[in-house]
């Protein structure tokens, strides 16, 4: 069997997340919901443009951008369209796949194209009956990766005329039938409301579909905590990391009991020493922290957790627990990624605080055609260096090159963060 997906579906309304399709009340801050799907086990995002008019359709793409900045499972965008541009909008807004609506009649024709142009891996089409695929069987396979099933009664009759796989929307969570449809093998997943709703424990949803033998993309730990060698209280240390940052926010210890509920759960739980007794951090102060990673050291007498932090890992309200400096030695930052990004972001601080004499505030001055005319005569420099034996002088070049595209990404708001998710997908 393979394994199955738990979908969690975005309604953006004006920019914003709303209840449903046709329930517009506003809910939390969209980015603040995409970033707890990313965290808490969902496993893909579906996205739905409720735009009225293209001025509130340009304002859920910008939305949109900032999701896929914010998260790195899988998106998949819907809504409002009506031509290829939309779609190519959607998958430049940095999403994987986008889904037509099957009950639109244009909708066939749509997804040949834009199979044709994007591949058919990043077209999907939305059903609520079999009329959609009945009408077009023959051309299922060659452009749609997978269907949503708007309607789960329908389900045999779509099996009995297409085998193009799909994700089933359910009303209400009903395990029997869940389980049900899970096992069928055409099945890629699930989605629903009771899947959106930001207080519904996915990890224990996909523990309790793990033991009914449904395959999840779950923790399945390599190590029993019989192979960790513990200390004299019975217990191991973890040393807790930021995923996306690296730096250490703090220092916990487990039990058995805080081990296997971390790994249950998804979110780090330790025992408390002073107060002897389990905690799970942040079910009060709300600073929870999602589990990316635990591993083992060499001796497997610690514990190495890397986590997606949520607020100040530290009870003081520090971000992390290492702040009381002792000593310290000045050095050069040598981390490729952090020396572009310092360098982009003091690019941002010129922009938003000018500072006189300042180059950088010259291109931003003199405006877009300014930078475009250095970045592509610092593209030409590059050019000109490799043809000389000398490598230093390409260095230089290429510095000065990416100082200036860093400049012109500044200007059309592109971050670094956008450039290597684009890269990590193709």
């Amino acid at each position: 069997m393979e394994q199955k997906n738990i979908v969690a579906t975005i309604y953006l309304k004006n920019g914003q997340a709303v209840r449903g399709i046709e329930d517009h009340t506003p809910l939390a801050d969209v980015i603040e919901l995409a970033k707890l799907y990313n965290d808490n086990g969902i496993d893909k995002i579906i996205i739905f443009d409720l735009s009225d008019d293209d001025e509130e359709h340009e304002k859920n793409i910008h939305t949109i951008k900032n999701i896929n900045r914010n998260v790195e499972i899988k998106t998949c965008a819907g809504g409002n369209i009506n031509r290829l541009e939309d779609i190519k909008k959607f998958i430049y807004a940095g999403c994987l796949q986008v889904i037509v609506n099957g009950a639109k009649a244009n909708s066939i024709e749509l997804a040949e194209e834009a199979s044709k142009r994007f591949g058919k891996d990043r077209i999907l089409v939305s059903v609520e009956n079999v009329d959609f695929v009945f009408k077009h069987q023959a051309k299922m396979n060659e452009n749609f990766h997978e269907l949503l099933v708007l309607n789960t009664s329908v389900l045999d009759a779509i099996e009995n005329i297409t085998d193009v796989p799909y994700v089933v929307y359910f009303e209400a969570c009903d395990y029997e039938k869940i389980i049900e449809v899970l096992k069928r093998s055409n099945t890629r997943g699930i989605a629903g409301g009771f899947l959106n709703d930001p207080n519904t424990n996915i990890m224990e949803i996909k523990s309790q579909l793990s033991s009914a033998g449904i395959k999840m993309d779950n923790f399945e730990p390599a190590l029993k905590w019989d192979d960790l060698k513990k200390n004299s209280e019975g217990m191991v240390p973890v040393i807790v990391q930021d995923y996306r940052t690296d730096e250490v926010l703090m220092l916990a210890y487990m039990n058995e009991e805080a081990f296997y509920t971390t790994i249950n759960i998804g979110k780090m739980t330790y025992f408390s020493r002073s107060r002897q007794e389990l905690w799970t951090k942040g079910m009060t102060s709300g600073h929870i922290q999602y589990v990316k990673s635990l591993t083992a050291d060499c001796d497997y007498d610690t514990i190495l957790a890397k986590v997606s932090q949520v607020g100040a890992a530290c009870h003081t309200g520090n971000p992390t627990c290492f702040f009381n400096e002792i000593v310290k030695k000045e050095y050069v930052e040598k981390n490729p990624l952090k020396v572009l990004e310092d360098v982009y972001e003091i690019i941002l601080d010129r922009k938003a605080h000018p500072k006189e004499g300042s180059y950088t505030n010259y291109l931003f001055d003199k405006g877009i055609d300014k930078i475009l005319k250095k970045v592509g005569e610092e593209a030409t420099e590059i050019v000109i260096a490799a043809k000389n034996p000398d490598p230093e002088e390409v260095k230089y070049e290429i510095s000065d090159f990416l100082y200036h595209m860093m400049v012109l990404m500044a200007e059309r708001g592109v971050t670094w963060e956008d450039i290597t998710q684009e890269l990590s997908q193709r």
